[in-house]
């Protein structure tokens, strides 16, 4: 069985150093995706560079802070205003629908 590496932004075999393709499709690669990480930003606290998803939570941790994702919806997801949900076909998701 072949081995894969990144190499030159493409997977290619180890060995070999052909393209890793699909034998069913040749012409679409079948190579895994790749995500990056969270880009680049300025703490709010203290305007230094936060530059990855390590970094982010070491500098919320050191200010005693959460990220807003975090925070619980008072809601749970439902919503209030009947004329707002009605108005989406939305009439399902009213908080007091909820179970």
């Amino acid at each position: 069985m072949a081995t894969y590496v990144y190499r030159d932004g493409r997977m290619v075999d180890k060995e070999t150093g052909d393209p890793m393709v699909d034998p069913a499709a040749p012409w679409v690669p079948a190579t895994p995706m790749h995500i990056a990480d969270i880009a680049p930003y300025r703490s709010p606290v203290t305007g230094e560079v936060i530059s990855g998803r390590r970094a982010k939570r070491a500098d919320l941790d050191k200010h005693n802070c959460i990220d807003a994702g975090d925070i619980p919806s008072p809601t749970g997801g439902k919503f209030r205003d009947k004329a707002f949900a009605a108005k989406r076909g939305l009439s399902h998701m009213l908080k007091e629908n909820a179970k």
